[in-house]
């Protein structure tokens, strides 16, 4: 008498290889389900960001995208001011930020011995979650009126100066601690952990056969991390900094606090200002309807830069890896 054998029974491979094709099928799924999740609220929040903004954009779009005035009273919205101290904030921000960050971030992984690298990742990590209103607060309170007297004494000297006076020259006959310069220095303590944190990360992936083979060829340690580290760790480096420019483009409570309030477009960067972010967060609680729909195209377009430098950057960091493996 012979006795029937499943398939499943006499070819258990099939029976996993088959679980595993339901599982992986369910996976891809899942994660396309979350990727176009994604993009969906990205949709979602430029179609009623637009909407909202849409009679401002109707009506004044040649005035709003053209002009630097901003006078509501007059009922005329010009961005062009407000685009200027957005990136110029967050220029400045940069320009202090990112080598201080290269810096941390090459001592803790190749240079800070164990006792001491431990504490300073805990501090930076501490201070990548300090709320924004803390830093706003501590510009205002504490950097503010030192700033100003600083600016005060550079000014003096810069005004000598022919080029470099009508960047650090008085403005108006004096300096102000709430301008352009203090929000860019606490855009860049607000960023500096951001990147650090990030760039630490990506140095630490570095092949340690790598390292050892540059050291072994007679390299100092600085030639070593020139020849080795920079050059595997550059499009990591420049997504890191890509994020740190996010955060400083969309950041509103700290830069309201001491940019200044005046919408306008100057070389001096000891004047007060407005960034996009900030006149939202100051403007948008006693707007009427015109002026709450040039409020949110303010929105959208802080949107669309944002959009528009992380696409450029990720061109930027494809590029660096391609020439990395061509290398």
């Amino acid at each position: 008498m012979t006795t029937a054998v499943s398939p499943i029974e006499s070819n258990p491979t099939a029976s996993l290889t088959g679980r595993r094709g339901l599982g992986d099928r369910a996976f891809a799924g899942l994660a396309l389900l979350a990727g176009l999740s994604v993009l969906a609220i990205l949709l979602l929040i430029a179609w009623s960001t637009t909407k909202e903004a849409w009679p401002i954009l109707r009506t004044h779009a040649g005035q709003f995208f053209f002009t630097a005035r901003w006078a509501p009273s007059a009922d005329h919205y010009g961005s062009l001011a407000l685009v200027y101290g957005t990136l110029l904030t967050s220029v400045i921000a940069l320009v202090f930020a990112v080598p201080v960050s290269l810096g941390i971030a090459l001592f803790t992984t190749e240079l800070a011995p164990t006792w001491l690298r431990k504490p300073l990742v805990s501090v930076m990590d501490i201070l990548a979650v300090i709320p924004s209103v803390v830093f706003g607060l501590w510009g205002v309170l504490v950097l503010k009126n030192p700033a100003s007297r600083f600016y005060t004494h550079v000014a003096k000297v810069a005004d000598h100066i022919p080029v470099v006076g009508r960047v650090f020259g008085l403005f108006g006959g004096k300096a102000n601690g709430s301008s352009f310069f203090t929000a860019g220095l606490i855009l860049a303590v607000m960023i500096v952990p951001i990147i650090t944190s990030l760039t630490r990360e990506v140095i630490a992936t570095t092949p340690q056969n790598e390292k050892e083979a540059a050291l072994g060829l007679g390299a100092t340690r600085w030639e070593m991390i020139r020849g080795a580290v920079i050059p595997h760790s550059k499009g990591g480096i420049v997504g890191a900094v890509t994020l740190g420019l996010g955060r400083a483009m969309g950041e509103t409570i700290a830069v309201a606090l001491v940019i200044g309030a005046s919408a306008q477009v100057t070389s001096h960067a000891f004047a007060p200002g407005y960034s996009l972010p900030s006149i939202i967060a100051n403007e948008f609680g006693d707007a009427d309807p015109l002026k709450r729909a040039a409020l949110i195209a303010c929105g959208v377009l802080l949107f669309v830069l944002t959009i528009v430098v992380n696409v450029v950057a990720n061109t930027i960091v494809q590029r660096s890896i391609r020439r990395s493996r061509g290398a």
